[in-house]
């Protein structure tokens, strides 16, 4: 799968605690994307992560760019041995209603790890192996 620099909310960001990720997606507007969620959106592991018991990813959306009131669209919980390089989360879709703006958010549970870095996006298409 490939990224488009411009649809991105994490590249290579290292995650050493609970942060938002580094850039967020502006949709003009609030959007309905179409019946099913037809958007994908890949979260990929780039560098291996230590010292943590598991990492979850959010992906939010709110109406302000803040992110006074975000709301979550989707919640993963990913323990730290899967938590390798090239460990892709299983593409995620999104919400056929989002407010204007979208990002990701880390939560790290247990120890802060010193290693581990994301990248994060909308993608063009979903990969198939057949």
């Amino acid at each position: 799968m490939l990224f488009d620099a411009k649809l991105l909310m994490s590249r290579d960001q290292a995650i050493t605690a609970t942060a938002a990720s580094t850039d967020s997606i502006d949709t003009g507007n609030s959007k309905d994307y179409g019946k099913g969620g037809n958007v994908p959106l890949l979260v990929q592991v780039t560098a291996a992560f230590n010292n943590l018991t598991s990492l979850t990813i959010d992906v939010q959306t709110d109406a302000d760019s803040a992110f006074g009131s975000p709301v979550t669209l989707h919640s993963t919980v990913v323990p730290l041995a899967s938590l390798v390089a090239g460990y892709q989360l299983p593409v995620i879709t999104l919400a056929q209603k989002c407010e204007r703006y979208l990002r990701v958010n880390y939560t790290v549970t247990g120890t802060a790890p010193t290693t581990g870095k994301v990248t994060a996006g909308i993608v063009a298409g979903v990969q198939g192996n057949g």
